[in-house]
């Protein structure tokens, strides 16, 4: 019997340079998806998207950034570690 996997659901920061709060967010997403790894969970790859290089998406996104999307679950104003941590674990389930 083959063996089927699953592709993970992308996993996407929404940002734009000089922001802290998308800094804070990247170090927390990096440090949860190598927590992840180490206890042998899957973990997608991180892609950051800069809002700045679509005008349509800056002016969607500017004043809600950072924001994180894992398939179709979106968390906006992302600045707890918690969060980040639970969206992972319910879309990675």
């Amino acid at each position: 019997m083959p063996i089927v996997t699953t592709p993970l659901p992308d996993l996407v920061l929404y940002a734009r340079p000089g922001c802290g709060l998308c800094d804070e967010a990247r170090e927390m997403l990096a440090a949860l998806l190598d927590d992840r790894a180490a206890r042998g969970l899957t973990a997608p790859q991180l892609r950051e998207v800069d809002i700045t290089a679509d005008p349509d998406l800056e002016r969607a996104l500017f004043d809600r950034i950072p924001v994180v999307e894992l398939g179709e679950r979106r968390l906006e104003l992302v600045t707890s570690a918690a969060k980040l941590r639970r969206l992972l674990a319910d879309g990675l389930a």
